[in-house]
């Protein structure tokens, strides 16, 4: 066998730490081996330190410029146990506090008890000169903390890495390995969950029960999430659940049904009769909806009325002083807010729900009704106040949303009990809310509020679970008032005209050079490079250079060759190229720049920003930024998200990631100068009628298509709704009925 692939065992010391990169764990190590032989290791070594003992497995190789090097397949590590090995260690500085000079004292006192006593007896330290009793605790806290971290980190070795084992031992201490012994799958809950499949498999290896009903219930909740939440859904057939839970854990199909039902009874498991198919969903996910459909109904029984002929005579009145005439669907749309608890008002680009909005603030401010303006995202309620003149707000900080830092969930400063104290509550972009929040929304709106919801139906439904404004509208329990006619402005622009053209399923116009929709044809692997060309060279030769600021690269998928994955990696390169002033760190395969634009992909309620002197609290899904400082020392970065600046922690980078492409899903809510779009042949399902339709309606000045025009005949028929299993609609029927 050849040297380079035969495995070999030595033990012996860590004499040096050349490298250590704490995200991947990668190490590269002088080990002085017991026969006194110094080795280069090289692998994956978590929390490696001077002086401490090292079993190694693995098998040499040769590096060209290093020479000849161990690589590690397995590790085990323990703790020094001579006092030159003592001494090593502790002069490392691996304990907080205890520095060279500190470690001598230590061991010319204690000798090889120098780790006994610091662990359980602190205050013998006091007797050495210069260790207070501060002092001297802070070294025991420290080399406990490093003690069971490192019995953490090889307990869940090869599992996860040491910043997931660090985020772990932040949330149970000392006590980690224990509570993991006890019940593994607790590391599915929390604020940072791990994938059921990866603790199942730990679970395995320790020993864990196959039946035992912790396992069993956070499979059938991974189910309920991975093949449900993630694709939208609320609930799923049982067969498909049990049949889905029956391959996961490798059990018999009874043994799955009696889980279901056992959990059922237990009311962890609630079950929906839907079109004669019986629908399984998670105990919460129930209360939600059925909340829902139960407030949208309260709010319209308890709201104060206004007749038809004094809506009309609010109307005519509201006209004389501004000198216009609203449409007749805009009327309509007026009286219906007027006539009860909760209208929805839908309409497409250029048919005037601004304008009813405005009406609508005019009309209830004068009769002394507060009105709140709020809407799902930053950017779309940045665009409300821009169109309305009127303070507009996220959904989240109406609702005064934070995070528990004990438990780590969401926490809504506003509810049943603590209602918003508005009389008028209007959410723009309602098509993006998802059942979670418009959870907590209804149930902080108290009786005789009115409840406005805008939106446009055609677009993309929300990225959480549910489908919501397609929900209430199709139940027929809440009166709804569509806007269909385009008005003579906003006839002007291709833009405007093309998106309803696509929503009725004809292909845009593409006839018309001079105005502001355009089509450039490209072959599908021209995409990338076509697409730079235009932001860094075509465009700013045009309109000057500061107009790629205003520009977003909008596209259906993450992966191809117009996904966002290469488009961004292109970008970058040419947006914001590397330079020797231009502090960079590289996190989860993703390397970060100064000035790179990014953009935050989950929300995040425990994020602090400042703005104009002003301090909040929440970054969330979508919002997007530019790297306004990177610190490598301190481990952090900062973010400008439009004003609002945010220090983010190396630790929590893979939260974000770069935006100069990014999904149309993401886009949702956001409005851009210039939208560019690639066209190519990425799944079916993606190159979708509502995908493109609502891509082109980001664009405020002008939308470029570019790649392969043969593709968009068919992505316009393909208009099939993907469906989206909810049990709102049903509820809003039964309980209107």
């Amino acid at each position: 066998m050849d040297e380079n692939e035969a495995s070999v065992s030595i033990e012996g010391t860590v004499r040096d730490v050349v490298f250590y990169n704490e995200e991947n764990d990668y190490a590269v190590l002088d080990v002085e081996a017991d026969d006194g032989l110094l080795i280069t290791v090289v692998g994956n070594i978590a929390l490696p330190a001077e002086g401490e003992r090292v079993k190694l497995s693995g098998h040499y190789t040769y590096h060209k410029e290093f020479g000849k090097q161990l690589v590690v397949e397995y590790y085990e590590k323990s703790l020094p146990a001579t006092e030159e090995e003592i001494l090593t260690y502790l002069s490392s500085q691996t304990v907080k506090g205890i520095g060279p000079k500190t470690a001598r004292k230590i061991v010319d006192k204690f000798g090889t008890d120098s780790f006994f006593v610091i662990e359980n007896h602190p205050e013998w330290l006091t007797d050495i000169s210069g260790i207070t009793s501060r002092k001297a605790a802070e070294m025991s806290s420290s080399f406990r903390e490093q003690n069971a971290l490192l019995s953490l980190v090889s307990f869940v070795r090869g599992f996860m890495d040491v910043a997931e084992a660090t985020r772990i031992y932040k949330r149970f201490g000392q006590g980690s390995v224990q509570r993991l012994k006890d019940n593994p799958y607790t590391l599915c809950e929390g604020p940072q969950p791990i994938s059921f499949p990866r603790v199942d498999e730990m679970a395995r290896q320790v020993g864990y029960d196959k039946l035992s009903p912790e396992r069993l219930y956070h499979a059938i909740r991974y189910i309920l999430s991975n093949h449900g939440v993630k694709s939208g859904h609320v609930c799923l057939p049982v067969a498909l659940l049990v049949s889905e839970a029956t391959r996961l854990l490798s059990l018999d199909t009874e043994d799955v049904r009696l889980a279901v039902q056992s959990q059922l009874k237990d009311g962890v498991l609630s079950s929906y009769m839907l079109n004669d198919e019986l629908y399984i969903q998670t105990d919460y996910m129930a209360k939600w909806e059925d909340t829902i459909a139960r407030g949208l109904l309260e709010l319209e029984r308890y709201a104060i009325r206004f007749s038809a002929s004094d809506a009309d005579s609010l109307i005519t009145s509201l006209e004389a002083s501004y000198g216009l005439t609203y449409a007749s669907r805009q009327r309509l749309a007026i009286r219906e807010a007027l006539a009860g608890g909760v209208m929805v008002l839908t309409g497409g680009p250029g048919t005037g729900k601004t304008t009813v909005v405005k009406a609508l603030l005019s009309i209830f401010g004068s009769m002394n009704l507060s009105c709140v303006l709020a809407a799902p995202t930053g950017r779309a309620a940045k665009r409300m106040s821009e169109a309305t003149s009127h303070e507009a707000m996220t959904v989240h900080r109406l609702l005064e949303a934070t995070r528990e830092n004990a438990s780590g969930d969401i926490v809504f400063g506003k509810d049943k009990s603590n209602p918003i104290d508005k009389k008028v509550i209007i959410v723009d972009e309602a098509s993006m809310l998802d059942t979670q929040l418009t959870y907590h929304l209804i149930s902080a709106i108290s009786r005789g509020t009115r409840l406005i919801l805008i939106g446009d139906k055609n677009q993309l439904p929300s990225v959480g679970a549910g489908n919501v404004l397609a929900d209430i509208i199709g139940s027929g329990a809440v009166r709804t008032v569509t806007l269909d006619e385009i008005f003579r402005q906003s006839e002007k622009s291709l833009i405007v005209t093309n998106a309803h053209r696509i929503n009725k399923g004809e292909l845009p116009d593409l006839s018309r050079t001079d105005r502001d929709f355009f089509f450039i044809r490209r072959d599908e692997n021209d995409i990338p490079e076509a697409v730079c060309e235009l932001i860094t060279k075509r465009l700013p030769k045009k309109y000057g250079r500061n107009v790629a600021q205003g520009i977003q690269t909008v596209t259906p998928s993450k992966q191809g060759v117009g996904g966002i994955l290469s488009l961004n990696a292109m970008l970058q390169e040419r947006l914001n190229p590397p330079r020797a002033d231009k502090t960079e760190h590289t996190s989860h395969g993703t390397s970060f720049r100064l000035g790179d634009k990014v953009m935050q992909t989950v929300n995040n309620y425990e994020l602090m920003w400042e703005k104009d002197g002003e301090e909040g609290i929440g970054i969330f899904n979508g919002d997007i930024g530019v790297i306004t400082k990177i610190d490598n020392a301190e481990k952090n970065m900062t973010v400008d998200f439009d004003g609002r600046v945010t220090l983010y922690g190396f630790d929590i980078l893979q939260d974000l990631e770069l935006a100069y492409a990014i999904t149309v899903h993401k886009s949702q809510g956001s409005e851009y100068p210039i939208v560019i779009m690639p066209i190519y042949s990425c799944p079916f399902p993606l190159r979708s009628r509502n995908l493109l339709y609502t891509a082109v309606t980001r664009a405020k000045n002008m939308v470029i298509l570019i790649g392969n025009p043969d593709l968009l005949p068919s992505m316009i028929e393909n208009n099939r709704e993907v469906r989206r299993n909810t049990t709102l609609r049903e509820r809003l029927v039964r309980l209107n009925a």
